[in-house]
């Protein structure tokens, strides 16, 4: 009797202990998972203000929801200086570093980064058309490990806005970069606008910013106006574009805020760091575990009126009052 007391006490207390030192191991991998820090790669095709303010947006979005690099996260930041061979490098060398997530800027360094992998989580940002890039299958439904936000332009307000500016445009020039599909697509979108509103789309492509002088000097001379999409090489050489606009006094409109700061006339366009901070948000989703595929693409409905008084003042061009109460008016720019 004395002896199946003390077998059964034995079994009670290797039960008691096997309990306690499965708790204890649940709760450390609990908490190791939860001290986690998350690897982050963000790879930005090149450097300038619509780009960087995207990138800003989603460092401020992931810190405003207590992951601030160093902390939770570990952010990598690599930029391509616009070279794409230079953006499927970074790519690959995020996913032998085994990043948990990876924020690709530009449709360049999006594509480089989904021929890279098909398993780690891509953010994508300012994109213009995902599914025409091959980066998902549908707005809605990415069907890829690949999410996030698309810059598309809201060209028919730019147009409205260039017929309030330039009453008599019947010609409006674009320059944009043969090599990058987003431009492609706005081209598309351009000369489609144009159609309903009776203007004319004269479209010259450009593949390097050596390129830009002499295609200026062509195109100002039969347009009425240029216009800028959200096109990467462009956006690199806006002070030389703005400036050779305001000496052949051709009104220039550009398709972004940051276009107008560098001497544009004036833009309705989309915010770019709100753009960036929209993606951080979904990030954060992401690391809380959401697959990208449960994720839809999302747009910026919101967009601002900007308008450079500096240049209004140069192309003689006197800014409608109505236009002007709403805008917000920058200075500076080309000279």
């Amino acid at each position: 009797m004395v002896a199946k007391k003390l077998l059964c006490a034995t079994c009670a207390l290797f039960l008691g202990v096997s309990v306690f030192t499965g708790c204890s191991s649940n709760n450390s991998k609990s908490e190791n998972k939860s001290n986690k820090v998350v690897n982050i790669g963000i790879s930005q095709l090149v450097e300038h203000p619509a780009l960087d303010s995207a990138r800003k947006g989603f460092v401020d979005a992931l810190s405003s929801k207590g992951y601030k690099d160093g902390d939770k996260i570990k952010i990598d930041f690599q930029n391509a200086q616009g070279d794409i061979p230079t953006a499927q490098t970074i790519a690959s060398n995020f996913v032998s570093n085994k990043k948990d997530l990876i924020l690709a800027i530009a449709t360049p360094a999006a594509q480089a980064a989904y021929n890279s992998t098909k398993d780690i989580p891509i953010l994508i940002t300012a994109v213009t058309d995902p599914v025409k890039s091959g980066l998902v299958k549908s707005m809605d439904k990415p069907g890829t490990n690949v999410t996030g936000t698309s810059d598309a332009s809201p060209i028919d307000k730019q147009f409205e806005l260039i017929k309030k500016l330039v009453p008599n445009c019947k010609k409006i020039g674009i320059l944009y970069n043969t090599s990058e599909a987003n431009s492609e697509f706005q081209v598309k979108m351009a000369k489609e606008q144009a159609s309903k509103m009776n203007l004319e789309i004269v479209a010259v492509g450009i593949t390097s910013s050596n390129d830009i002088s002499q295609a200026l000097s062509s195109l100002l001379s039969k347009v009425d106006v240029l216009y800028t999409p959200t096109d990467n090489l462009v956006a690199s050489s806006m002070s030389i574009i703005s400036s050779k606009c305001i000496e052949k006094k051709i009104p220039l409109i550009g398709s972004e805020k940051a276009h107008v700061e560098s001497g544009a006339l004036a833009t309705e366009g989309i915010d770019f760091y709100k753009l960036g901070f929209q993606t951080g948000l979904m990030a954060v989703d992401i690391i809380n575990g959401k697959k990208p595929n449960d994720i839809p693409v999302q747009t910026l409905k919101e967009t601002k009126l900007t308008i450079n008084e500096n240049t209004a003042q140069k192309l003689g061009i006197t800014i409608p009052e109505d236009l002007k109460s709403k805008a917000e008016i920058v200075k500076g720019g080309a000279k």
